[in-house]
């Protein structure tokens, strides 16, 4: 395999935990920042938050925090992004099967497909908010192992 930067192989397993994780990820700080956001302000708690297509609702003040929650969650995720993954190249495909593994529990949880536009702009804002952060982190990962000096050349 010569002139390839890295040697890749094909492990399903790792590929799947690495999901499992991002998953665990995504819902366990969603979670706290719901969490965190409803003992402030005395909010009763409820998995209808985190699934429930009308619990994204811009006109509440509840709605409002719920959206907080899930720009702040998808900061969060980048960092575990970075973590669990630290390629940049793989960012954009975990963020999408993150976020379309949200979408088919939400449809499970509701028994139908989003019928709010909300809903469908926050996961779409988010989904790019962890991509890019993601990659970010990544490319600062990667790129440190790369030496760059502005020193002359004195074993040519």
């Amino acid at each position: 395999m010569a002139g390839q930067f890295r040697y890749t192989v094909w492990d399903p397993v790792m590929i799947i935990s690495q999901i499992v994780t991002l998953q665990s990820v995504f819902y366990v700080c969603l979670g706290l920042w719901i969490t965190l956001f409803d003992l402030m302000t005395g909010e009763s708690r409820s998995l209808d938050q985190i699934f429930k297509y009308q619990a994204l609702a811009p006109a509440s003040f509840s709605g409002k925090l719920v959206i907080a929650a899930f720009i702040l969650n998808a900061l969060n995720c980048s960092v575990g992004l970075w973590y669990v993954v630290q390629r940049t190249k793989l960012c954009l495909d975990f963020s999408c099967t993150v976020h379309l593994l949200h979408l088919v529990i939400c449809v499970w949880y509701n028994s139908s497909l989003p019928y709010t536009l909300s809903w469908w702009m926050i996961n779409i804002v988010c989904t790019a908010i962890l991509c890019v952060t993601g990659e970010f982190l990544c490319m600062r990962t990667e790129l440190q192992s790369i030496p760059v000096s502005m020193g002359p050349k004195t074993d040519l």
